[in-house]
């Protein structure tokens, strides 16, 4: 790679091999794609593992598929019998769709490029927009990223329409443009951007097999029988429920105690060391909220029920949570994997039923533990510990690849 140095070429991008000079062709999206009308299309509608046409849904843009779709190993639901639109155009390889709409401007026309559509009939639904290169500009696998790309994206972000939802339309492409270099350039772009592709998809499944080697061995060793039970409320000092204060006074917020949320705990996993929120002094002492000491148990009674975390720095909660000041810390890792087993595989048989199933304090303090004898307790936890630090390192290896292709995608386009 090279950094563009040469400041009397404008159409350059910052970052490009070296082997390759001269500038790029700016073109308009709207001249360099055709587009075609699409379906509308609902979930309802589609199935999955048929032998009908395949049916691209705007939130498989979203979540779901890569930039490059290759349908050899990416799935794409099936058109239910009596479903199917009597006018269509077939996708063709190198062909885009772009999601039309969404609620986050970054992920307005969002794209995918079909890469291999391996032999399969494919159409276009709804909230996408198909556009195809029928000028044979461009080679399979470039337009995809190039439409990923970061110079893209703050055009769209300039031009997407709406106040709650953010647009956009055909029209709209002809204010856009990309660079396109020779094929040669774009092909090596391509194959650059698609190997780290490869390599995320990779690190991923790394990742879920470690989960599920996780999952696996907690159902094995907790599933043995113990040497005893006892009640969750025998084993803390104190548990109890927090506290949430008036949120109309402001005066109650953005003070310097820590006030703890399910997205803290949902981001940062087993261990919470920061906190979006914070209240202060007078939050506190005008509500039902305490402060937890570090290195407590907590658990969410209300929405993601059941979610445990240990939290490395003191702070409060909102009354939707139970901490918990264990007896003996040496427990805190042994009671935490417990637990996480018990919400997966029990939560569901306390659950109260209302506006939103939850379950409550009494609940918790009656949670049945095994026991298995201290050197037993403290093998199945160091055996779990091992494991989830394993998946930490691979999802900082996740994080670093996700940050190169995204740098990529800032350099390498204009």
């Amino acid at each position: 790679m090279a950094n563009n140095n040469n400041k009397d070429k404008c159409n350059v991008p910052n970052l490009r091999f070296p082997e390759f000079s001269g500038e790029w062709e700016k073109c308009k999206v709207s001249e360099l794609l055709d587009f075609y009308s699409t379906n509308s299309l609902c979930w309802e509608q589609l199935e999955y593992d048929t032998e009908n046409i395949s049916n691209l849904h705007y939130g498989l843009i979203h979540v779901g598929l890569p930039t490059m779709v290759n349908l050899v190993q990416d799935r794409l639901p099936n058109i239910k019998d009596g479903n199917k639109p009597k006018n269509y155009e077939l996708c063709k390889e190198g062909d885009v769709a772009f999601a039309d709409a969404s609620e986050d401007t970054n992920e307005v026309a969002k794209a995918i490029e079909f890469y291999n559509l391996n032999g399969r009939d494919v159409i276009c639904g709804l909230h996408t927009i198909h556009g195809r290169d029928n000028k044979d500009r461009t080679v399979v696998g470039f337009k995809g990223y190039a439409f990923s790309s970061t110079a893209f994206h703050n055009q769209i972000r300039r031009i997407a329409q709406g106040t709650k939802i953010y647009s956009i339309s055909t029209k709209n492409f002809s204010e856009c443009y990309i660079g396109i270099p020779s094929k040669v350039e774009q092909a090596k772009i391509a194959s650059l951007l698609h190997l780290i592709d490869e390599r995320i998809v990779t690190q991923n499944k790394i990742i879920e097999d470690l989960k599920k080697l996780k999952s696996a061995i907690s159902k094995q060793v907790f599933a043995q029988e113990p040497n005893g039970w006892c009640r969750l409320d025998t084993l803390f000092s104190k548990g109890k429920a927090g506290g949430t204060p008036t949120s109309t006074n402001k005066e109650y917020y953005n003070g310097e105690i820590p006030f703890l949320s399910i997205n803290d705990i949902t981001k940062q996993g087993k261990y919470v060391r920061y906190t979006e929120n914070h209240l202060s002094q007078s939050g506190l002492e005008n509500s039902s909220a305490w402060v937890v000491p570090k290195y407590s148990l907590i658990m969410s009674m209300y929405a993601s029920v059941g979610l445990v975390t240990i939290n490395e720095i003191p702070t409060t909660t909102s009354q939707a949570m139970f901490a918990m000041q264990l007896k003996d810390k040496g427990l805190l890792d042994y009671l935490y994997y417990y637990l996480s087993y018990f919400k997966y595989r029990y939560i569901h048989k306390y659950l109260e039923t209302g506006t939103q199933s939850n379950i409550n304090a009494d609940i918790i303090r009656g949670i049945m533990i095994p026991i298995y004898g201290h050197s037993r307790n403290m093998e199945i936890a160091s055996t779990l510990q091992g494991i989830d630090v394993k998946i930490d390192n691979e999802l900082s290896v996740l994080k670093l690849f996700n940050k190169q292709k995204n740098y990529l995608l800032s350099q390498m386009f204009i």
